[in-house]
């Protein structure tokens, strides 16, 4: 905590999670999400790498996104562990996929009136997990391609 204030910043304990609203908030960041990967032009090639049901998609993204935020650890508890780049290796994701989605994130984010430095601490965050999924999509691609 800094001096001048009672709050934890973010990344400590629960405060991420705390200060996107709990489940609920998390749900709901989620469905904008994947409302903006259905509607943005640059988002469609991420969105032909999800099935036309995005049901399964959204609760494993609220889920992971809870624990990943220091809340209850859901996606542990109803699926198992997860390395996310290993489960996404089977994708075609590249840097303009990665873009997007931090885009339909970005954007959601803005769109539900989070503040400015919660709304960059995710971005800059979730950049993280995003570039390991691109690294692995790419050895996952040239490993098949070298027939390895």
């Amino acid at each position: 905590m800094s001096p001048t204030s009672n709050t934890p910043a973010y990344g400590q304990g629960d405060a991420t999670y705390q200060a996107a609203g709990g489940l609920e908030g998390i749900t709901a960041l989620v469905d904008r999400f994947y409302q903006r990967m259905d509607t943005l032009p640059e988002a469609r090639i991420l969105r032909a790498m999800h099935s036309d049901d995005l049901t399964s998609s959204r609760q494993k993204l609220t889920w992971f996104l809870s624990g990943w935020t220091g809340g209850p650890k859901l996606y542990a508890e109803h699926v198992g562990a997860i390395s996310i780049p290993v489960a996404h290796a089977h994708l075609p994701a590249d840097e303009s996929s990665v873009q997007a989605w931090l885009t339909c994130m970005d954007l959601a984010l803005q769109d539900l009136n989070y503040p400015d430095d919660f709304r960059h601490y995710m971005i800059q965050q979730l950049s993280r997990p995003a570039e390991s999924i691109r690294l692995m999509c790419k050895f996952h691609a040239d490993k098949n391609a070298n027939g390895s």
